[in-house]
């Protein structure tokens, strides 16, 4: 109970901070959602260090999941979904957890980080850093992309995949920016919010291939 205390109040933590954020920056509303997609980085490596298992982390992920879907559908929580733009990027992000979490939670965790990093560290980076900084721009697929959040997603990623790589093989290896490279790729199909979907799960899977096996 008490782990689980400690999951709910980093939580609460992150959504009362976008809530205060959102109450003085009323006409930035995509940055809350970012501050919630980033913040809930660091909850996958607290669990494990708390030792929570596989199936009570399915449960509660999967709680969490409806939720969102609850919410996306009656905006109980207007301020997780008050984007301009139609995205189901939220579920996405959640059902990607789920399905992370049921593929590596004790088979290769480092896998499972790696892909949820780099979602919600470099996804979100980039979303975040490309819409504040003015750079060359392109709509791919009905969506807009510019160079400085792309370059944003690249780098992250790779310092991502580097960083949790290199702990795990204690030496350096070109596959890193493949995988980083890749990510990157993906992160440009964002149509509808995919990309919360489509990267963290194939991030996870080349990590799995490249390094782990």
């Amino acid at each position: 109970m008490i782990k689980f205390s400690i999951i709910l109040l980093y939580l609460f933590s992150i959504f009362l901070i976008s809530i205060v954020f959102k109450k003085y920056n009323e006409d930035r509303r995509e940055i809350v959602r970012k501050i919630i997609h980033i913040g809930i980085g660091p909850l996958i490596p607290i669990a494990q260090f708390l030792k929570i298992d596989q199936n009570s982390a399915l449960i509660f992920t999967g709680i969490v999941s409806l939720m969102v879907f609850i919410n996306y559908t009656y905006k109980l929580l207007p301020a997780i979904e008050d984007i301009e733009r139609k995205s189901f990027g939220t579920i996405f992000y959640c059902l990607s957890l789920f399905i992370l979490i049921y593929l590596f939670w004790d088979k290769d965790p480092y896998a499972l980080i790696t892909g949820f990093f780099i979602m919600t560290f470099g996804d979100g980076l980039a979303g975040l850093i490309g819409k504040s900084f003015n750079s060359k721009s392109w709509i791919f697929f009905r969506q807009k992309k510019s160079l400085l959040g792309t370059m944003t997603m690249f780098f992250t990623s790779l310092i991502v995949v580097s960083s949790i790589g290199y702990t795990q093989q204690n030496s350096l290896s070109l596959n890193y920016f493949t995988i980083a490279f890749f990510a990157t790729l993906l992160e440009q199909f964002s149509i509808l919010g995919i990309d919360n979907f489509i990267v963290p799960i194939s991030s996870a899977l080349i990590f799995n291939f490249f390094i782990t096996n």
